[in-house]
C-alpha cells in the first residue's frame, strides 16, 4: 500500500473521529431521577374508603378495589344529557383551547431548542458602484474620474458543536416542559368537566327542590280551603286562614327563589360549553338518581393517575436539566465558521474559477474569570430544582387529602340520607295525625303549620344532601384523576414532531 494511500486513510479515520466526538460530546451535570413522593410509602388502602368500616351502610366502591377508570369518566352516571354536555366541552370549551396552544407553543419550543444542533448556512448577495473624485488629478496614484463596481457572492456556515451537552440539555429542558404543558391540559380538562358535573347535578338537584316545592303549594292551598271552610261555618277562628295564608305564601315565595340559583348554574354550563348563555337552556329535571359505585383503586396507584402530580414531576426534570445546562458554562466552547463564494469587478467573469474565495477555521472561547456569575447561575438553579421536589411532594400529599377528603363526604352523606329519609317518614306521619286532630277540634292550627314547616325542612335538607353526595362523588372522581393516566403523557419523542398545517393555521 503506497504512502499516499495509507495517510489518506489515516486521515479519514482522524475525522471521522473527531466529527463523531464533536457529534457526541459529553453530557455533564446531574442525572435525573424521581425523587420519592413521600416519606413513607403508600398504605394497602385508603383510610376512607367504605371497606375500611365494618358498619358503613349506604354507598359502597366499586370491587375489586384495583379497578380504575378510563376514558369518559362521565358515562358512569349514565346520563345521556350529561354526556352530550361533556362532549361539547371538550370541543368548545375556550379555556381548554388556550392551554391547548399553550401546549403546540411548548412544542414549538422544542423545534426551537433542536435547531441549534444544527449548522446555520446563509448567503448575502452585495454590489456596490464607486467613482473617484476629479479633484485627485495631483495624486500620482489617483485615477480622477474613474468609476469601478464590485459584486460579491458569499455563502457562509457556522456550528457550534454540543460538546458539553449545553444543547442536549436545553431540548430536554423544552421537551419536559412540554410534557409539563400537556399535564396542565389534561388538568384543565379535568377540572373543566368537573365543574359542569356538578354544575349539572346542581341544577337536577334545583328541579327537585322545585318540584317539591311545586307540591307544597298544592297541598298548602288545600289546607287554605279546609281552614276558610271551617271559618266560614263557624267551626274555627280567623286566625287559622291567617296561619294557613302566610304558609302558603312563605312556600311561594322559596319555590320562586329557586329560580335564580337555577339560572346561574345554567349560564354557568353555558360558558364551559362554549355557548352564549342568551342561547341556552337545559330542559327541567328532577335529580332521581343516586351516585354509582365509583372504582377508586389502589393509593400506590394515584401518582400514576393524576395529571398535576405527573405536572409537577416534568417540572423537576426541567428544572435538573437547566442545571445541566448551567454547568456547561464551566467548559470551553468551540465554533467552527467557513465562508465560500465569488468576488468580482467584472460580472462577465463572477463565475469563472479566480474570481472564487474562502475561508475556514475554529474558535475557541473560554471564560478566565465571571466574578462568581456560573458559580451564582447553578446555585439559583439547584435552588430551583429543590423548590420544585418540594412543590411535588406537596402536589402528592394534597392528592391524598383530596381522595379521602371525597371519599369520606361521600360516605358520609350517604349514611346522613338513610337518617335523613327517616326524618321525612316520621315528619309525614306527624303532618297526618296534626291534622286530624285539628279536623276533630283537638288541635289548633298552629299545630299543623308547625308539622308543615317540620316536613318540609326535612324534604328540602334531604334533596340538598342528595345534591352534595352527587357533587362530592364527582369531585371524588375528580381527586382520583378522572379516566387519565400517565400512559396519555406524550413521550419526548411525541413532543418533538412538527406541527401539522391545521395546528399551525391561525384561529379564525
Amino acid at each position: 500500500m503506497s504512502n499516499f494511500m495509507k495517510n489518506s486513510r489515516l486521515r479519514l479515520i482522524s475525522g471521522s473521529a473527531v466529527t463523531m466526538l464533536l457529534l457526541s460530546g459529553c453530557m455533564v451535570g446531574p442525572k435525573y431521577h424521581v425523587p420519592p413522593a413521600t416519606a413513607t410509602a403508600p398504605p394497602a388502602a385508603y383510610k376512607e374508603s367504605t371497606t375500611q368500616f365494618q358498619d358503613a351502610d349506604g354507598w359502597k366502591v366499586a370491587q375489586p378495589q384495583d379497578a380504575m377508570l378510563h376514558g369518559k369518566w362521565w358515562e358512569i352516571y349514565n346520563d345521556p344529557e350529561l354526556n352530550a354536555l361533556e362532549e361539547k366541552l371538550n370541543i368548545d370549551n375556550q379555556n381548554i383551547r388556550q392551554f391547548f396552544e399553550n401546549f403546540l407553543e411548548a412544542r414549538t419550543l422544542v423545534a426551537q431548542a433542536r435547531s441549534q444542533l444544527y449548522p446555520t448556512v446563509g448567503v448575502s448577495l452585495s454590489y456596490s458602484a464607486a467613482r473617484t473624485s476629479t479633484n485627485l488629478s495631483n495624486s500620482p496614484s489617483a485615477n480622477p474620474g474613474r468609476v469601478s463596481s464590485i459584486g460579491s457572492l458569499p455563502f457562509d456556515l457556522s456550528w457550534e458543536p454540543d460538546l458539553w451537552g449545553k444543547i442536549r440539555n436545553t431540548i430536554h429542558e423544552q421537551q419536559y416542559n412540554a410534557q409539563l404543558s400537556a399535564a396542565d391540559l389534561e388538568n384543565e380538562k379535568l377540572t373543566e368537566q368537573a365543574s359542569l358535573a356538578e354544575f349539572f347535578f346542581e341544577i337536577r338537584g334545583q328541579d327537585a327542590l322545585q318540584k317539591l316545592l311545586n307540591e307544597t303549594v298544592e297541598a298548602d292551598k288545600k289546607a287554605l280551603e279546609l281552614a276558610r271552610a271551617r271559618y266560614e261555618t263557624g267551626v274555627d277562628m280567623r286566625i287559622s286562614v291567617a296561619e294557613a295564608e302566610a304558609t302558603l305564601a312563605n312556600v311561594q315565595s322559596q319555590a320562586t327563589n329557586l329560580g335564580v340559583a337555577r339560572a346561574q348554574f345554567e349560564h354557568a354550563i353555558a360558558v364551559l360549553v362554549g355557548v352564549n348563555a342568551s342561547q341556552f337552556s337545559i330542559p327541567v329535571k328532577p335529580l332521581l338518581t343516586n351516585p354509582p359505585a365509583i372504582p377508586v383503586g389502589l393509593p400506590s396507584a394515584l401518582l400514576e393517575r393524576r395529571p398535576d402530580i405527573a405536572a409537577a414531576e416534568r417540572r423537576m426534570a426541567a428544572a435538573n436539566a437547566q442545571i445541566g445546562i448551567a454547568y456547561a458554562a464551566y467548559y470551553p466552547s468551540l465554533s467552527l465558521s467557513a465562508s465560500y463564494g465569488y468576488e468580482s469587478t467584472n460580472f462577465s467573469h463572477f463565475f469563472d474559477s479566480p474570481s472564487r474565495f474562502w475561508s475556514v477555521g475554529p474558535t475557541m472561547s473560554e471564560t478566565i474569570y465571571d466574578g462568581g456569575l456560573r458559580r451564582a447561575t447553578v446555585n439559583q438553579f439547584i435552588t430551583t430544582y429543590n423548590a420544585d421536589v418540594a412543590s411535588y411532594r406537596q402536589t402528592v400529599l394534597t392528592g391524598f387529602q383530596q381522595v379521602e377528603d371525597s371519599l369520606s363526604s361521600v360516605r358520609i352523606l350517604s349514611q346522613q340520607i338513610l337518617k335523613q329519609e327517616q326524618a321525612v317518614k316520621s315528619s309525614e306521619e306527624v303532618l297526618q295525625l296534626e291534622q286530624y286532630r285539628y279536623q276533630t277540634g283537638l288541635d289548633p292550627y298552629l299545630d299543623v303549620v308547625t308539622a308543615q314547616t317540620t316536613l318540609l325542612g326535612n324534604q328540602q335538607t334531604l334533596a340538598n344532601l342528595h345534591v352534595q353526595e352527587m357533587t362530592a362523588s364527582v369531585q371524588l372522581i375528580e381527586a382520583l384523576g378522572g379516566g387519565w393516566d400517565r400512559s396519555q403523557l406524550p413521550t419526548p419523542a411525541d413532543v418533538s414532531k412538527k406541527l401539522n398545517q391545521s395546528e399551525r393555521s391561525i384561529q379564525q
